[in-house]
């Protein structure tokens, strides 16, 4: 079911402004119909096919809350976690390190007193190699867990928040270590197979040429990213973000891609379980996850879970119960449970280059007028 000509043609008009090359926009309120709206093309160096709805884009930084913060979840849930254990009570080899008395809860609100980023890619892979088995990733992460375990904190743990990539490929190693899968295993049995909705998948690089063959017989391509100096190539299928790359594309910050679909399979199983229904995940832990904690001073994070706050993503309607997350290709997933309103974004902004940051301006807007669309003057559902 398409969207209102007011949110396609706020699509259609970011085209042409340059914001993206192209972009899926999936709406879904009160767990009906789902509408989308698609804009633009595939790619435009070199010009690339009209994008449908079931293109697959690199989600980039929705990983955190599909992948490792739901895992994270489903493993509280089962009691192979808590939020309250330590990183080295889990993952021994950080005893005494800096970043070994940080806590699974630490990690999650970004307040660990973790950087922000590190290129370690440059360390673990300088001529660019990726593993391409399950053992070249498992010698990568080893490769790592001596840079993260080194890695000095630039802040007071607690004391405040600061939006971590560390944090969050350390949590994807605490997954593996809890559940005794790789990440990727884990999510594609307990996460991805189970709430159905598409394709939404870490891409190894050995899985890269099945999965494009696949694309092109079932889904209407995949969005290409940067052409990347550091690869020397157009990405495609590859996961854009270099930390994760040189991990073998999976990662607990960044590797996952999918369609608007399979992402708002992932969101309504949360809402779901934070309206009390049948769900993946238990009601009361979901409304603990999606909530701002209110520890750390002037910090916005719920667990994992970003919450609105002047000015937000969200644009200014969505309720302050609602919880979302941005990704840096040009992805968003924004949930309101006060509205039932789930919105996701997907883009390849960072085509042909990540120089491009009109998206900034572009994500309030269209969720101020999904929001009007949906949850306004208009009555619930009418799209």
């Amino acid at each position: 079911m398409p969207v209102s000509s007011t949110i396609q043609g706020a699509l259609d008009a970011a085209v042409r402004n340059g914001v993206f090359p192209g972009a899926v926009l999936a709406v879904r309120q009160g767990g009906g119909a789902v509408q989308v709206g698609c804009a633009g093309s595939l790619s435009t160096h070199p010009p690339g096919a009209a994008v449908t709805a079931s293109v697959i884009y690199d989600l980039a930084s929705l990983t955190k809350p599909l992948a490792t913060v739901t895992a994270i979840a489903l493993l509280v849930q089962e009691r192979r976690c808590r939020l309250e254990d330590s990183v080295q009570a889990i993952l021994p080899e950080f005893a005494g390190a800096p970043t070994g008395a940080a806590t699974v809860w630490h990690l999650l609100t970004h307040s660990s007193g973790l950087p922000g980023w590190r290129g370690y890619y440059e360390r673990l892979s300088p001529a660019a190699t990726i593993p391409a088995t399950e053992e070249a990733r498992g010698k990568a992460r080893q490769a790592l867990v001596p840079l993260l375990r080194d890695e000095a904190l630039i802040y007071e743990r607690g004391a405040r928040s600061l939006y971590s990539d560390l944090g969050f490929i350390l949590l994807g190693l605490i997954v593996e270590r809890c559940s005794g899968m790789p990440l990727d295993r884990f999510f594609d049995a307990r996460i991805a197979r189970l709430v159905g909705g598409g394709l939404l998948r870490f891409i190894p690089v050995e899985d890269l040429a099945a999965v494009r063959q696949g694309v092109g017989l079932l889904h209407g391509g995949i969005a290409p990213t940067e052409e990347d100096s550091w690869r020397g190539r157009l990405l495609c299928g590859e996961v854009h973000d270099e930390n994760a790359a040189a991990l073998g594309g999976v990662a607990g910050h960044a590797g996952i891609f999918g369609t608007a679909e399979s992402v708002l399979a992932v969101a309504g199983s949360w809402l779901r379980a934070y309206r009390g229904e049948p769900s993946l995940f238990d009601s009361a832990m979901v409304r603990e996850f999606t909530a701002r904690q209110q520890r750390i001073p002037e910090s916005s994070w719920a667990l994992g879970w970003d919450t609105p706050s002047f000015p937000s993503s969200a644009g200014r309607y969505f309720s302050a119960s609602s919880f979302g997350h941005l990704g840096y290709t040009g992805t968003s997933l924004w949930v309101d449970p006060d509205k039932e309103l789930e919105v996701v974004l997907l883009s390849n902004r960072v085509h042909p280059t990540r120089k491009n940051d009109l998206i900034r301006a572009f994500r309030p807007t269209i969720h101020d007028v999904v929001w009007r669309e949906y949850a306004g003057t208009r009555q619930a559902g009418s799209g």
